[in-house]
């Protein structure tokens, strides 16, 4: 290794702040924004990389971990023998079915029926439905999805027509996208990658607006939340989107008015994961008016979008911003009870919690995920924000906040009974 050469985490056996040194450096983050995002001076973070602070406890590792965007704790502790996954799930039981049947060749028999098209679209519609609908809704949609990949493939491949074959690729980019949400932080992102890619080139070959604006939408919440090193891709995809959708606007229906909204705010997300403060409000004031456009009861049956979510996504924008009490002023604002969506309505819940945890609420934080595993246990279950504010508050000193914070801990799974 060279002498000035940043070394590498994986090869030499390095103290915890070293670690953090690297890992901040390469996400391009200054010790004042690390030390801002944790509450602490930049002295403070210079005193841990410089090993004059050893590692803090797990309450601040983790804060450490999220704020560094590390999907696994060995990256930052150096531990390789307990690996600790924080933006992956441990792998739901249907996972292995789904794996199998996307990883299977799309070869059928000639004697095979065909599904038709509008068969297929309707046992969709069904499937998101009871996404929608159910607590355990990767339960549900993982159980589906198998028999869904094999018939749209096959009846891609029986397609007659080029009529016939446009409407039967909308349909298999529609199955990868509902078999991205189930996908997604689950221990396996090669999966991730091939359905959403499989996703995005059906829909390109539909050449149906709405394939094409759904596939792009998730094509980049996956770019987004592989860390910055995509977010310039993210951008890339929703702004294209966004652009091929725009002549068709005036006369599109609700779907597809729904869909670009639903890529205009992508890209204030991605703005706001970023820092830029100004930039993401502005997308989401334009996804805003165009929620207006809709009936005041729609809702887009794969992205949520709707007048109601128009809250949920405000808390959003303010907690990627890490603004903690511009967090709790959009939460007190926003009305979780308007989502009809479980697994949404949770993650909204989700996204207060981290509000009031970055406003030194920690009490109603925990409250809050409460409500969220409520709403939907497998949507909790599988994600990192929550689990890292679980496991921060069940090291506090506080008693009684302890006691929830371990009793949740114990119905998401991450301790035993």
């Amino acid at each position: 290794m060279q002498p000035d050469a940043t070394p590498d985490p994986y090869a030499d056996p390095l103290r915890f702040g070293q670690r953090t040194q690297i890992l901040r450096e390469r996400r391009g983050m200054s010790r004042t924004v690390l030390g801002g995002l944790l509450g602490m001076s930049a002295e403070w973070v210079k005193q841990v990389e410089n090993g004059r602070i050893q590692a803090p406890g797990l309450d601040v590792v983790l804060r450490i971990a999220e704020a560094l965007r590390v999907r696994d704790l060995s990256d930052l502790t150096g531990r390789r023998d307990m690996p600790a996954p924080l933006f992956q799930g441990p792998g739901h039981p249907r996972l292995a079915a789904v794996r199998t049947a996307v990883d299977a060749l799309p070869l059928v028999s000639p004697a095979a029926a065909p599904p038709r098209a509008e068969h297929l679209a309707a046992r969709l519609a069904v499937a998101w439905k009871s996404r929608h609908e159910s607590p355990n809704h990767r339960e549900i949609v993982g159980g589906l999805l198998p028999d869904l990949i094999r018939d749209a493939h096959l009846a891609a491949q029986h397609a007659e027509t080029p009529a016939d074959w446009r409407a039967t690729q909308a349909v298999l980019a529609e199955v990868y996208s509902l078999s991205q949400f189930f996908l997604a932080y689950q221990p396996d992102p090669a999966l991730l990658w091939r359905v959403a890619e499989r996703s995005m080139f059906a829909a390109a070959q539909s050449t149906d607006p709405h394939a094409i604006g759904v596939s792009a939408w998730l094509l980049a919440q996956a770019h987004r939340d592989s860390g910055p090193g995509h977010y310039d891709a993210a951008d890339t995809v929703t702004m294209q989107a966004i652009e091929h959708l725009a002549p068709l606007l005036p006369d599109a229906d609700d779907p597809v008015l729904a869909i670009a909204g639903a890529l205009e705010f992508e890209a204030g997300h991605t703005a706001a994961r970023r820092g830029q403060k100004g930039t993401a409000w502005k997308h989401w004031s334009k996804a805003r008016k165009m929620a207006k456009k809709l009936p005041a009861s729609y809702f887009h049956p794969v992205t949520s979008f709707s007048q109601a979510i128009m809250g949920a996504h405000a808390v959003t924008v303010a907690v990627e911003l890490h603004a903690g009490p511009e967090s709790v002023r959009q939460a007190a604002q926003a009305d979780a009870t308007v989502i009809p969506s479980r697994p949404r309505r949770a993650r909204h819940r989700i996204e207060e919690a981290r509000g009031y945890q970055l406003d030194g609420q920690p009490d109603i934080a925990i409250a809050t995920l409460e409500k969220a595993h409520a709403a939907a246990p497998e949507t909790i279950r599988y994600n990192g924000y929550a689990k890292t504010l679980i496991l921060e508050e069940c090291q506090t000193r506080a008693t009684g906040r302890r006691r929830r914070a371990s009793e949740l801990a114990v119905k998401v799974g991450l301790l035993a009974a």
